[in-house]
């Protein structure tokens, strides 16, 4: 495969409101269609927002950036997602507001997707049943393989139908937290780690650590282990999960062997943390990555 296979991106977008006024633009899904447009790749991303100003800014954001936004729907009646952040004791908690433009995508509105190399979607977006009828009715559409995108954030995510959305999943991606959450009663990450493959057989599992670094499992036999970089220099951690799925999304597109797609994962993590926020607007902090890796 090449980058002329586009990579289909499914989910939600949002604003962070922070206490100060200020509003960042992210989402998991939309974090990691921008990285991925950073390397080269041309990512079509399904999502909507509303007809309100914050909506115009995503849009404007994603022209500023090349972006594809055909498979951006605009709603007259549901506001752009927000996500509402406050400090309690010094420590960030986050308010997803509920009922707003990404939970409520509509199928006749679907653009109609070519070269579809692989889909990727998180978890959030299971959180509301007109979402995740558009998901299942793309997938019928779409016949690729399927990244899951693990993101477990309460009170927004079932048990049943996180763990369900990974039976067809080829890769699986998810941080320690989320593994012991869905396997908690096995002693180890190892053991862990070991159990939900035997139980999904993806192609790939990746487990995200943080300050330690990334490991995987492959349908091969093989696994890998990602140190961290150990001269990383720690701004804030926003972003870092989703510049690694963009990462392994390269990887697969472009047949990178597991250790390569692994490191590079975790190099692009390393400089993302660097960053005060989720990416970086300048296209030189891409441009180093695309040339060592070969995506010019």
């Amino acid at each position: 495969m090449s980058k002329k296979t586009h990579p289909l991106i499914f989910g939600e977008i949002l604003f962070d409101r922070f206490p100060d006024g200020s509003e960042v633009l992210g989402g998991a899904p939309f974090n990691v269609a921008w990285n991925l447009r950073g390397l080269g790749f041309e990512p079509l991303l399904i999502s909507a927002v509303g007809e309100d100003p914050l909506g115009r800014r995503v849009l404007d954001a994603m022209e500023s950036w090349g972006m594809d936004r055909t498979g951006v729907q605009l709603s007259a009646t549901h506001a752009t997602g927000t996500v509402n952040v406050s400090l309690e004791g010094g420590e960030p908690s986050f308010e997803i507001v509920a009922d707003c433009a990404w939970d409520k995508l509509l199928v006749d509105r679907l653009p109609v997707p070519r070269e579809i190399g692989l889909v990727y979607h998180g978890t959030l977006a299971l959180r509301e049943r007109e979402t995740r009828n558009v998901l299942e009715e793309l997938l019928r559409r779409v016949h690729a393989p399927i990244l899951v995108d693990v993101n477990l954030r309460p009170p927004w995510w079932d048990r049943e139908q996180v763990l369900s959305s990974l039976t067809n999943a080829r890769t699986i991606k998810m941080n320690e937290t989320e593994l012991h959450t869905l396997v908690p009663h096995e002693p180890t990450l190892e053991a862990r780690a070991q159990e939900l493959f035997e139980r999904y057989r993806p192609d790939l599992l990746c487990v995200t650590r943080g300050a330690a670094g990334a490991m995987a499992l492959a349908a091969t036999g093989a696994s890998s282990v990602a140190p961290p970089d150990s001269e990383i220099s720690v701004v804030d951690t926003v972003g870092a999960g989703d510049a690694f799925a963009a990462v392994l999304i390269a990887g697969y597109l472009s047949r990178w062997s597991m250790d390569e797609t692994l490191s590079r994962a975790q190099d692009l993590a390393s400089e993302v943390v660097g960053l005060r926020g989720a990416v970086s607007e300048d296209t030189d902090f891409y441009r180093r990555f695309r040339k060592e890796w070969g995506l010019t």
